[in-house]
């Protein structure tokens, strides 16, 4: 499977924003992408007035995914992209989109709010309290996880119980001491301890680092951007991914599961 990770820098102004999404995905296709993973707040980012994002959410039938999965149209490529929906009481979800062929393949709502290091995104968001996601993508089982996500290895384990060959991982990765050493860190780890492909996409601009990466099964860095706009590139290869679990057969090894119940909001928010 041919994977792309895609960053730019996202503004206040959605249509803007799609402009540069369509923009990737063309370039994705022409590359003959199977697979090509956008950032977290691919819709819009307000980042000195955060809570405005509830302005501008939309609807999975709205004309952010409408426009993206048209796009899609005729073509091979997956796009799992990052906006923000309505949350029917003054909130958001914070949720990833997968299109293909013109439309709405699955998507899922953000678990893990980014509430460290002097951020409360629970002030603005409503966490997503279903199931890990897996979808199929060009014959391959793809997890789906946000940004914050990755600090939490039980939720990468549950996408590897599900069956999961490759982690989609779109960000918007703030910067501050040490966070780039952080992304690297637990990108890798995730794809290594679960012996599968990470496509992480970071979204670049005057907050965020960018440093989007594709990550081996046996946590090679395969390709990575900096700081600027662009695409990454990868190939996800079957036999490797076998050969890696048969080396690594830490998935048959392991003595403990993990609980898939999720603790009710009321106990952290």
């Amino acid at each position: 499977m041919r994977i792309a990770v895609g960053q730019f820098a996202a503004t206040e102004d959605w249509p803007a924003n799609l402009k540069s999404c369509l923009a990737l995905v063309d370039q994705a296709v022409a590359g003959g992408a199977d697979l090509l993973v956008l950032p977290e707040d691919s819709l819009a980012l307000f980042i000195d007035e955060p809570a405005r994002i509830a302005e501008v959410a939309q609807p999975l039938d709205g004309p952010f995914v409408t426009a993206l999965a048209e796009r899609t149209a005729g073509t091979s490529v997956t796009v799992v992209a990052g906006l923000h929906e309505p949350a029917g009481d003054g909130k958001v979800f914070n949720t990833l989109v997968a299109v293909r062929d013109g439309a709405l393949v699955t998507s899922y709502r953000k678990i893990h709010l980014y509430d460290a290091f002097g951020s409360r995104e629970s002030d603005r968001v409503r966490p997503g309290d279903g199931e890990p996601v897996v979808f199929d993508c060009a014959g391959w089982a793809v997890g789906l996880m946000t940004c914050y996500d990755v600090r939490f290895p039980e939720i990468a384990r549950l996408l590897a119980d599900r069956g999961a060959e490759v982690i989609a991982l779109p960000a918007a990765w703030v910067r501050g001491p040490a966070k780039e050493r952080h992304w690297e860190v637990m990108t890798v780890a995730r794809a290594l301890e679960n012996t599968c492909y990470v496509a992480a996409s970071g979204e670049c601009g005057r907050r965020n680092i960018g440093a989007s990466m594709i990550v081996d099964p046996l946590g090679t860095v395969r390709a990575r951007l900096a700081d600027a706009p662009g695409l990454a590139w990868a190939t996800a290869d079957r036999e490797e991914l076998g050969e890696a679990r048969r080396r690594l057969p830490v998935l048959a090894n392991r003595r403990f599961a993990v609980d898939p119940a999720i603790r009710p909001l009321e106990e952290w928010c």
